[in-house]
């Protein structure tokens, strides 16, 4: 047989290892990749892009409940319209305080918290195991659990108050003044668990030989903290700070079972205005260009922190 026929018979048109054999290799092997990444590829286009991509339509439309005549197209009407509507934009300004005021406090009481657990404490298992257990329930009955709290008839927070004589207590959930910090307590004690988690694994990645050798400098404890754990810490605290604004921007379900939005409006996040339109007042249309406006504020958000990690990257 000569190497022609042998080569034809192989199916190839080069010995192995030839530039054609090493041309098809990379074909297949993306091929095998995708084949691995379609199973959770698609539930992710079907359950989230393909929603956000008819949310975005059903933003030009004038899409309502209840209609008989079918959804005209309205280009940008609705959007011109979000911008004379002095109630989404209150409900936005009341969004950023809900945010950066769970966001805030989260992350220092997480640190404090991360930084005592990271310490060689006797039942320190215990102590971690009790530490995540608001991020284990449900955000819907961690909102019934405090409206308990919070009740101002046989609610612990104000028997505790009459109890140590400070007076008899108050609706924290319906009064205009306490309203939105009551929530923003219960936000933060609800997002505590996860950032503590995070911040914890990060301290755990610091090495001790550093520690050791600062101390044996004479560093303090403060010293050591900024000049050796912060900055291993960084790129975590960063992260989860970020996806903690995130998330507490786009809050839904606590609010909803606290205030449902009230009083007077002063705890209606973004999110909440947009349900009360589409499923109240049912305008769909209307209530999907919130949707837009607030995703693309949550895109900016990311972008900035995306460029500030690559400058990062880059300066290391």
């Amino acid at each position: 047989m000569t190497l022609a026929s042998a080569t034809v018979r192989s199916g190839r048109h080069g010995p192995p290892g030839s530039p054609h054999d090493k041309q098809t290799r990379p074909v297949h092997r993306h091929a095998g990749t995708w084949f691995l990444v379609l199973p959770a590829l698609i539930p992710i286009l079907i359950l989230s892009v393909g929603p956000l991509l008819y949310g975005i339509a059903l933003a030009f439309t004038d899409a309502q409940s209840g209609r008989t005549r079918s959804t005209q197209w309205v280009g940008g009407l609705n959007f011109q319209d979000l911008l004379h509507d002095a109630l989404f934009w209150d409900s936005f300004r009341i969004g950023l305080l809900w945010a950066v005021g769970v966001t805030v406090p989260q992350f220092v009481l997480a640190l404090g918290l991360a930084l005592l657990l990271n310490q060689n404490l006797r039942m320190r298992w215990l102590a971690r195991a009790l530490a995540i257990i608001p991020w284990a329930m449900p955000e819907v009955v961690v909102g019934i659990m405090w409206r308990l709290v919070y009740n101002p008839d046989a609610g612990i927070l104000n028997e505790t108050i009459r109890d140590l004589g400070l007076g008899d207590g108050r609706d924290w959930l319906t009064g205009l003044a306490t309203a939105l910090p009551a929530v923003v307590v219960v936000g933060v004690w609800a997002g505590m668990p996860q950032t503590t988690v995070a911040l914890l694994a990060g301290l755990q990645n610091t090495p001790h030989e550093l520690h050791e050798a600062a101390a044996l400098d004479g560093a303090g404890a403060w010293r050591r903290f900024r000049t050796v754990t912060w900055p291993v810490l960084r790129p975590v605290a960063l992260s989860i700070t970020a996806l903690n604004f995130i998330w507490n921007f786009n809050s839904f379900a606590l609010v909803y079972v606290l205030t449902n939005g009230g009083p007077g409006g002063r705890t209606r996040l973004p999110m909440l205005f947009a349900y009360e339109e589409a499923f109240r007042y049912g305008q769909f249309g209307y209530a999907a260009a919130m949707g837009c406006v607030m995703v693309a504020v949550i895109s900016v958000i990311l972008a900035v922190y995306l460029v500030g990690r690559l400058r990062g990257g880059e300066d290391r």
